[in-house]
């Protein structure tokens, strides 16, 4: 199925934006701060908006969630590419609830999850940036 030639690109750089918005504040935070689930929280933030970004490109159907492995599967579906990014989503996932709310099982972070959500969001970014770029041409 083709991409309709009315997609709204504003609403595309928007979703992109946010993502960037979310990845820069984890990144510029990482050296001064100790709060490494918030840095965490953020990162798995990023991934999620990157991956709307990218089913909002192609104008598929998706419902409000923060699972990671969800919208990965959406994405899926239209690109098999998103398929190796699946541990990275998988990574992430748990960070929507973990860090932000009181949980029964240990959920303590530090600085190496914190490394390592980075560059979980970093390959999600730049698998959507490279399967959107055309639209933008």
């Amino acid at each position: 199925m083709e991409r309709s030639s009315m997609v709204d690109k504003r609403l595309i750089r928007e979703w992109l934006e946010k993502a960037d918005e979310d990845f820069g504040f984890a990144s510029s935070v990482m050296e001064t701060s100790r709060y490494y689930a918030h840095i965490c929280f953020h990162y798995q933030q990023a991934a999620e908006k990157y991956l709307k970004a990218f089913i909002v490109t192609h104008e598929l159907e998706f419902r409000k969630s923060h699972e990671l492995l969800e919208l990965l599967n959406i994405c899926k579906a239209k690109e098999q590419t998103f398929s190796m990014i699946e541990d990275e989503c998988n990574f992430l996932n748990r960070f929507y609830i973990d860090t932000r709310y009181p949980v029964h099982w240990p959920a303590s972070y530090g600085k190496e999850d914190a490394l390592k959500a980075q560059r979980a969001a970093k390959k999600i970014a730049e698998t959507v940036l490279l399967l959107t770029s055309d639209i933008f041409k």
